[in-house]
């Protein structure tokens, strides 16, 4: 199989094996659309956010759509779904107009210092002083969605990739769950531990590889963006990145591959992908598939001005303007995960699917570049939308799956809980602790201090069970229950701030206490601290009895009890699995997707002679009929993602590519006394690479030097080898007034 093409051994068979019938998809009720705009507070570090537990105004209701944004007292935009393509480029350049672009990246004046948790402690110099321009978010253009007929989306193979724990991964047992209703063959590729879990869920299952359990092991020890120095000692970074490549490759698998844990699986090829960003391989498996990406995630990930990126803690300067500083912050995060991984990524970019190089320059902001939408399924409750975010960013509530109505609890814990007042539930899930038998003292005495019955679940982190048990008639040990159960029965939550137990806590109304190990989990402990609705953050890392029971104090106390409430009847009022159904099916260029003889089904192929897209039913039927010469079809891609930036001058073209290649062949070099055959390969495909693309930088280079003179860019088609390269060249060199 080519590497940037769909398994087409499967298209014509696959038609008739994913869908037996040709029923008419459910048509879910429409719900009218809401703007959210959350408050422009200053920037605030993580340290002083945890001190902050004044509620703001709870904001309004959710309703199933917020696609439009306002960017405060300006005009509203214009919408983008409007245009025609016929003039893009002078639409693309009117609204450049409207809307000023905020300076690149080299120009700003910041210092990057880690903290001991590996969080990002960044300072912005004077430069920041000039305040966003209030159009500052400009419109995007979103390729061939179907903005009236989006509901009758055809049935899909959906490939929902999450890389992460079981808090990551059963929110999208609810969305794939709900995907079927729509006659969608849905697959959840994840770590080979959840795979019960996902059939059980009656989804398809792939295995990405990974293993969770060393994945939190390692976010334990290294909770921020930056290793720590033991890490670097002991080879964590190593073998972090060969995990990273091992679910690089599962993740590019997983789109077509047949499952061989699963005698039943016959094989899949998607034509949609939904993942989380941790994966990473998202963009770079759909640039080589030539199928849309949805992106879904738990906490922020798109830039904004409203507040900075969860794994950030700002310092600014007087002059600091704090809107711009929060907004660069997610770009700085790019970058930094670029640099510790875009190595790997780059290899599995070029050796196994067969794309471009990517440079750092054009790997920042490559998803904001390519317009991939985003369906994060965060509660508004808690966490409104941001007026800069764009129509193609939804918030669209929690996903929760219903565990509670198949289970059958324990004859002692129905006995525990029935005989006394309602207790306090303990358990950080997945995590990893480093001292658990100090932990586990600090909690009981906390409990005895406070006075308070508890379950605690030992969990995969290893709380001390012993201590547990031998604690006394007011602590039960709890083994596996399902949250959705257990959190009805309790007076309060403490938990590692995992989204989903958050999530589920928060639904049942109940008051959270949070101990922040890594991740998105402080970001989720500041959340509950201002709506009121928990405690400030704990330090898992110095726990005390006396500030365990202080917070377990607050978070029983009557304010704390009323806010938690509230929230927790807002979230109950949304329908967030329903709603991400609805954003992936808006988001989807269904206009690309549909086979031109029957709309129920995605087209697979093209028929250049007919000028038409086929489904794999279609395109079988009409060639067994001899209708059409099957030899003749190409592999239809309905979507396309410009990943590069090309060259600015001629210059540049050259001399970044240049660069590379001196850079490679130095590296091969200071091979070959230890590895000779590597250090040799790595000479050879240095030359290769480098004459090749330090060809095409300087071709770039010059192709776009009319820019730089307000002269317009004649559209080139992408270059894929000689032929197209040797027409595209013709096309210049017959009509080169078109290039000026």
């Amino acid at each position: 199989m080519q590497p940037n093409q769909r398994d087409s051994s499967y298209a014509p068979s696959r038609g008739s094996q994913r869908y037996n019938s040709d029923h008419d998809l459910p048509v879910p009720s429409s719900a009218p659309g809401s703007v959210y705009n959350s408050p422009n507070t200053p920037s605030r570090s993580f340290e002083s956010l945890a001190q902050a537990t004044i509620q703001p105004p709870p904001p309004p209701l959710y309703t199933r759509y917020d696609y439009g944004s306002q960017a405060g007292p300006s005009a509203p935009r214009p919408s983008m779904h409007s245009y025609s393509s016929s003039s893009k480029a002078s639409q693309i350049s009117a609204l450049e107009k409207d809307h000023p672009t905020l300076p690149g990246y080299t120009q700003l004046d910041t210092k990057t210092v880690v903290s001991e948790d590996g969080r990002l402690n960044i300072s912005f110099g004077n430069r920041m002083s000039k305040a966003l321009p209030e159009s500052y978010g400009a419109p995007v253009h979103e390729e061939g969605i179907d903005e009236t007929g989006f509901r009758s989306a055809p049935r899909m193979n959906i490939n929902i990739m999450i890389v992460g724990s079981r808090g990551d991964v059963q929110p999208y047992l609810a969305l794939g769950k709900q995907l079927q209703q729509y006659g969608h063959n849905v697959r959840l590729s994840t770590h080979e531990t959840f795979r019960k879990m996902v059939k059980d869920a009656g989804l398809r299952f792939y295995n990405i590889g990974g293993d969770p359990h060393e994945l939190m092991s390692y976010m334990v020890r290294n909770p921020g963006l930056i290793p720590g120095i033991e890490s670097l000692k002991n080879g964590d970074i190593g073998k972090k990145q060969k995990m990273v490549g091992e679910i690089l490759e599962g993740c590019f698998a997983s789109c077509f591959a047949p499952d061989y844990g699963s005698g039943e699986d016959t094989g899949f090829a998607a034509d949609a992908i939904i993942s989380n960003p941790p994966t990473f391989a998202h963009i770079h498996c759909a640039e080589a598939l030539g199928i849309p990406l949805l992106l879904s995630f738990t906490m922020p990930w798109c830039p904004t001005a409203s507040s900075p990126h969860p794994l950030v803690n700002i310092k600014q300067s007087g002059s600091t303007e704090p809107r711009m500083a929060n907004y660069y912050s997610y770009g700085l995060v790019d970058l930094m995960t670029w640099q510790g991984l875009g190595r790997t990524i780059n290899k599995f970019r070029m050796k196994r699917l067969g794309l471009e190089y990517l440079s750092t320059t054009s790997a920042v902001g490559m998803l904001e570049r390519c317009a991939v939408p985003w369906t994060y399924c965060l509660s508004p409750a808690l966490v409104p939308k941001p007026s800069d975010w764009m129509s193609h960013i939804d918030v669209v509530g929690f996903y929760f799956l219903d565990l509670a109505s198949d289970y059958a609890p324990p004859a002692n814990l129905i006995e525990f809980l029935k005989s006394g007042e309602p207790p306090v539930y303990i358990g950080f899930g997945s995590i990893v602790l480093q001292s658990p038998q100090e932990m586990t003292k600090a909690i009981l005495a906390g409990i005895a201090q406070a006075g308070v019955r508890a379950i605690i679940s030992p969990g995969w982190g290893g709380l001390d069970e012993d201590l547990i048990r031998s604690a006394g008639p007011h602590v039960f040990a709890l083994g596996n229950v399902p949250h959705d159960w257990l959190f009805q029965h309790v007076s309060a939550v403490c938990h590692h701030g995992g989204a989903g137990t958050t999530a589920i806590g928060l639904r049942c109304g109940k008051p959270t206490i949070i101990l922040p190990f890594f991740g998105d989990q402080p970001w989720w402990a500041v959340q509950i601290a201002r709506r009121g609705a928990g405690p400030p953050p704990l330090d898992s890392k110095s726990l005390t009895a006396a500030g365990f029971a202080a917070a377990l104090r607050m978070a029983l106390s009557p304010a704390t009890l009323e806010s938690a409430q509230v929230v927790g009847a807002m979230i109950r009022q949304e329908n967030g699995a329903q709603n991400g159904v609805d954003s992936f099916h808006r988001h989807m260029p269904l206009l690309n997707m549909r086979c031109d003889l029957d709309s129920t089904r995605v087209a697979v192929w093209y028929s250049p002679t007919h000028n038409m897209r086929m489904s794999a039913f279609a395109a079988q039927v009409l060639s067994e009929s001899g209708y059409i010469d099957i030899n003749q079809l190409k592999l239809h891609r309905s979507r396309e993602y410009v990943t590069q930036i090309d060259a600015f001058d001629p210059v540049s073209g050259t001399l970044s590519p240049a660069m590379k290649l001196l850079g490679d062949f130095g590296r091969g070099v200071s091979k070959l006394p230890t590895r000779p055959d590597k250090g040799m390969a790595q000479i050879v495909a240095a030359g290769t690479f480098g004459a090749t693309s330090t060809l095409k930088g300087t071709a770039d280079g010059f192709a776009n030097l009319p820019k730089l003179y307000g002269g317009q860019v004649r559209e080139r088609k992408k270059v894929n080898g000689v032929g197209s390269g040797l027409v595209e060249g013709t096309k210049v060199c017959i009509s080169p007034s078109e290039s000026v």
